[in-house]
């Protein structure tokens, strides 16, 4: 074979290889140098994230709503003791204390186990299996105490509820209240010892004129 003949075959060939490489080389996608680089020295660039900023820390955004809360208890309403006379106080205390003492005889009567007394004002009551409560009336402070061996000391006021601007003079209901919290003297006994005293009838009692036998 002749040295031209090699020759073209040699360029052919050449011609062949390079095409063939430029078809291999085609579906890629360039890269510059110089952004591999970068990236290979800081691989966060790889990525982009978005921060969330939560709502109320950032100056520009609003202070979050706090979630409403359906069981809120409103507050209660501020009571204060009703200004009675002293003349007015023993007749409420009284009527109270006799209804007591008078449920306190009929629970005495139906469980052997249970002790009453009352005398110049004070009522004791032994309840097993709570123990012993006594029932007093305060002149000075006109205030029925409570010494009660679930629930500890308390003071009751004489308040007058339901009598307002609305309301005509003398229309309102009167109970024996724990300033403190609200809670009644009769509801307390109601739950703890099961007495029912029916203030409702002790008042209605009160309001009535005494009516003083002909001679």
């Amino acid at each position: 074979m002749s040295a031209p003949t090699v020759s073209r075959l040699l360029r052919h060939a050449s011609r062949t290889v390079a095409r063939q490489h430029i078809h291999l080389c085609l579906p890629r996608t360039y890269v510059p140098r110089i952004a591999v680089q970068q990236a290979i020295g800081n691989p966060s660039k790889l990525f982009s994230t978005s921060r969330c900023a939560p709502a109320g820390l950032m100056p520009d955004t609003s202070e979050p709503q706090p979630p409403h809360n359906e069981s809120a208890i409103p507050a209660a309403r501020t009571l204060v003791a009703t200004e009675i006379s002293n003349e007015e106080y023993h007749e409420h205390a009284d009527r109270f204390m006799d209804a007591l003492n008078e449920r306190a005889e009929q629970l005495q009567e139906e469980r052997e186990d249970v002790e009453v007394e009352y005398s110049a004002g004070v009522l004791s009551l032994t309840f097993p299996p709570n123990g012993t409560y006594v029932i007093n009336k305060q002149p000075p402070n006109k205030q029925i105490w409570l010494s009660s061996p679930i629930s500890g000391p308390k003071r009751y006021d004489w308040v007058l509820v339901g009598e307002g601007h609305h309301e005509k003079e003398g229309g309102g209901s009167g109970d024996w209240i724990y300033l403190r919290d609200g809670s009644g003297l009769a509801e307390l006994l109601r739950r703890e010892v099961g007495l029912s005293v029916d203030l409702e009838g002790v008042e209605e009692d009160t309001r009535k004129p005494s009516v003083d036998p002909a001679e």
